[in-house]
């Protein structure tokens, strides 16, 4: 039997697994910075320089990450959240290393975790600001438009999360997130 080992250089490294959590070392945090400032800053060009702001200074970072060998390697999902009032949360910097976007589940994984620990932190009410392109991600995910904005020179909207659909977790929790191959459908 012979292969042809020719296009194995060009596909892209697509891990076994991932895991969802709050940002627990210093290497995640470093890693949670440096990916934001790679999507807002350079990808996107929403920010010059760096994205850090003083929400940064209360947040509690989330993170997804690749593993190998079962070890949690590098950070390619991160998203912050912090109690803007008392019972009033809010969820902001969703990023998505660009390479990891098409298993289409790290966002979504990255929001519960976040929604469900402000639930189990006291959260009555969990907001974000969402960039146009990605409402109808968050509708999908049980959250409502609350009314368009602009935000950054950007059109974005004010939404909310049915805290109902997301039930409360403690801050320990670690989720695995395993790819699902996306199978084409002939017609």
């Amino acid at each position: 039997m012979s292969m042809d080992l020719a296009d194995v250089g060009e596909r892209p490294f697509v891990p076994t697994e991932y895991v969802v959590r709050l940002a627990r070392t210093s290497w995640e945090r470093a890693g949670y910075y440096a990916l934001r400032r790679e999507v807002f800053c350079e990808e996107q060009r929403v920010f010059s320089g760096d994205d850090r702001d003083v929400v940064d200074e209360v947040a509690i970072p989330i993170v997804a990450a690749c593993c190998m060998a079962g070890m949690a390697d590098r950070v390619v999902g991160a998203v912050r959240i912090h109690e803007s009032e008392p019972g009033v949360w809010r969820g902001s910097r969703l990023a998505v290393q660009e390479d990891h976007r098409r298993l289409g589940r790290i966002g979504a994984e990255l929001i519960r975790m976040a929604v469900s620990t402000a639930h189990g932190l006291g959260a009555s009410q969990f907001l974000a600001q969402v960039q146009e392109q990605n409402v109808l991600f968050f509708r999908r995910l049980h959250w409502k438009s609350l009314g368009e904005i602009t935000l950054h020179g950007l059109p974005h909207h004010d939404m909310e999360a049915d805290l109902s659909r997301y039930p409360a977790h403690e801050q320990d929790q670690t989720w695995l997130l395993r790819p699902q191959p996306r199978t084409r459908r002939v017609a």
